[in-house]
């Protein structure tokens, strides 16, 4: 009795011809979604504009304008995000043959490269239009945070350190009498003027003023406006109280900057991170639209 003996054949795994990655779809998701982006941050440019106001108490907030651009931004990183992921998802090719855990997964990846194209595009290709098109109203909200704060940090320039201590060396030498000011030396006015921005200058990045300087500073004062030392001793006080305070202000805006720069970056990154996951959902359901609308057209044909 023999026995017959079947060879089955054992084919090998064949390798797709087709890569899974559809740049077509990933490119027009991800130029839609940076002219959403370029749209939406004229429009919040415009808006910006008009809740800022030079006039005191016309505008809106410090605060306000802040919290209102954090949340344009976030509204503009996902509605951008929103649109290319599901154009990218919308538009790819039907995938034939592949596992639905395997679509699904594509899909969101052709969402997340979308959002990743477009955020390169609107950083590098778009950052000067964008720049152009807010910095009114960046050096707007930077007006109204700062206000009419003055001061010189203590490594700044010579020249703006002069320019901002003027002010208070015109008040140091205003004379009692203003008519003394045209029988004044000009030459002697001025080697004053140095000498009093030279203390204040050095009294500001010191912190205080010395007893000396003091002294000498009153003394001179009272020889170039006629006052008695008293009332030269008392402007002098004033006027350094008066730099100290603008000085104050002066850090303190600066102190506002910087954590309002803090804030906005990591909100910023926040927001980016929520737009690449609303990117990948957002091309995972344009992808099963897309099939289904197939599905459902091959059946009633």
């Amino acid at each position: 009795m023999q026995s017959t003996v079947t060879a089955v054949d054992v084919s090998a795994p064949t390798e797709s011809a087709s890569t899974a990655v559809s740049w077509g779809p990933i490119v027009a998701g991800a130029f839609a979604a940076s002219t959403l982006t370029f749209i939406l941050m004229l429009l919040g440019s415009g808006l910006g504009l008009s809740m800022v106001s030079p006039w005191s108490g016309s505008g809106a907030s410090v605060t306000t304008f802040a919290v209102s651009t954090a949340v344009w931004l976030i509204v503009v990183q996902w509605l951008s995000s929103a649109l290319g992921g599901y154009l990218a998802g919308r538009l790819r090719t039907k995938w034939v043959g592949i596992h639905t855990d395997e679509v699904f997964f594509r899909d969101t990846a052709h969402g997340f490269l979308a959002w990743a194209l477009a955020t390169l595009l609107v950083a590098g290709v778009l950052g000067t239009a964008l720049s152009a098109a807010i910095g009114t109203g960046v050096q707007a909200a930077s007006t109204v945070a700062s206000g009419a704060a003055m001061g010189a940090s203590a490594g700044a320039a010579s020249a703006s350190t002069d320019n901002a201590t003027s002010y208070f060396v015109d008040t140091l030498f205003r004379p009692a009498d203003p008519a003394r000011l045209a029988a004044a030396n000009p030459e002697s006015d001025a080697a004053a003027t140095a000498q009093a921005s030279r203390i204040l200058i050095a009294s500001a990045a010191a912190g205080e003023i010395s007893a000396d300087d003091k002294t000498y500073l009153s003394r001179l004062v009272a020889a170039r406006t006629g006052l008695s030392e008293a009332d030269a001793t008392a402007r002098v006080d004033t006027v350094i109280a008066r730099a100290q305070d603008a000085k104050v202000k002066a850090q303190q805006a600066a102190d506002t900057a910087r954590k309002a720069g803090a804030t906005f970056s990591l909100i910023g990154a926040l927001s980016l991170v929520v737009g690449a996951f609303i990117a990948s959902a957002a091309a995972a359901l344009g992808g099963r639209q897309r099939d289904d609308e197939e599905a459902i057209f091959l059946t009633n044909r």
